[in-house]
């Protein structure tokens, strides 16, 4: 037996759709990682389903121990805006997954998240995966939050990459602008304050570098010991499931749930694959060799047009403004991918026993 990783505390806050369903995976395949909880926010559907998704998600990965926090059912400002058209209907594309049998907590997600930061300061490290909602309402509760983290990392935004949402902007922010625009200035650098790291913000500039393709999909599935026609058939385009692909729990709820992806991507951006946003950004906060930022004031606007839910970054520093985010402007999608298959694929192995 090797010596355990230094233990990284994680809450990993979501809307589980397919990417967050494969970054849950991703953190629960991940030795290193923690996982004190997991909190939901509405964004690729409503909050309940996340909730019911998230619980899913995380037994299919040997992980229903972990507590699962029921957070804002609406933006702060906006009317809720859902995406089935990219995710399915229920979140998670053609999968279905057993009933989960833990109940959801008792507690609400802004009030979880600032009683673990007080309990543990300066130990753990938040990661957001979907709309600021509930880290906004957070803040509220407790302003000081910036400083009892240990560390802040979003998927979101797009600072000098086009959006995709709108041309301007990227989903997660474009769900609850007000909620972004609330966090990126409860960031701002106190000269009086205690010292606090600036958030790491994986937006589309590095995220859409990290293409999961059919192939990748069958290296995943030979690492955790599909056969080589099994696998081939997974790599195939569509993918097809079969045998001990088809067998293994993980793996099938993989297939299932990226084969709806793959064909929204094929659809809208002209390619048989993924964008896969969100592992990516739980990957950096494991691992920030992964990425090369530059700090940068970032504004995120809020009123009507064409420029709604923009992530405004000043990189002249024309506004004279403080940096309040850590912008990821490079990343190495390679490692990363490597990375993903190796963990997800081993943690699919050693659930290949597991009966449906």
């Amino acid at each position: 037996m090797g010596t355990m990783p230094e233990q990284i505390p994680l809450i990993l806050d979501v809307d589980t759709g397919i990417d967050d369903a494969l970054a849950l995976l991703y953190a629960c395949a991940s030795p290193e990682v923690d996982l004190l909880a997991v909190t939901c926010v509405a964004g690729n559907v409503d909050a309940r389903r996340v909730a019911w998704n998230t619980r899913a998600v995380l037994e299919v990965a040997g992980r229903g121990d972990v507590p699962v926090v029921l957070g804002r059912e609406q933006p702060l400002v906006k009317p809720l805006v859902t995406t089935p058209e990219t995710h399915g209907p229920t979140g998670l594309g053609y999968a279905s997954l057993p009933e989960p049998s833990r109940a959801l907590e008792h507690s609400e997600a802004a009030d979880r998240i600032v009683e673990l930061a007080r309990t543990r300061p300066g130990e753990i490290t938040l990661v957001t995966l979907g709309p600021l909602t509930n880290l906004a309402v957070a803040l509220e509760r407790e302003p000081a939050l910036p400083s009892l983290l240990k560390g802040f990392v979003l998927m979101g935004g797009a600072y000098k990459a086009p959006g995709n949402t709108t041309p301007t902007s990227e989903w997660n922010l474009h769900v609850d602008p007000d909620a972004a625009r609330a966090v990126f200035a409860a960031w701002r650098p106190d000269l009086d304050g205690p010292p606090m790291d600036l958030p790491l913000a994986m937006g589309l500039d590095v995220t859409e570098h990290a293409i999961l393709r059919p192939g990748h999909l069958g290296a995943l599935a030979r690492r955790a010991g599909a056969s080589l026609a099994d696998a081939g058939a997974m790599a195939s385009e569509p993918l097809r499931l079969a045998g001990s692909v088809a067998a293994n729990p993980v793996l099938r709820f993989i297939g299932d749930a990226l084969r709806f992806y793959f064909e929204f991507h094929e659809q809208y951006d002209g390619f048989y694959g993924a964008f896969i946003h969100d592992p990516f950004a739980v990957a950096a906060a494991l691992d920030r060799s992964l990425v090369f930022t530059q700090p940068v004031f970032v504004d995120v606007e809020t009123g009507p047009g064409l420029a709604h839910a923009m992530t405004v970054a000043d990189w002249r520093g024309t506004t004279g403004q403080p940096s309040n985010l850590d912008v990821a402007v490079a990343a190495n999608a390679d490692a990363f991918m490597e990375r993903f298959i190796d963990r997800v694929g081993g943690l699919a192995e050693a659930r290949s026993g597991v009966a449906r």
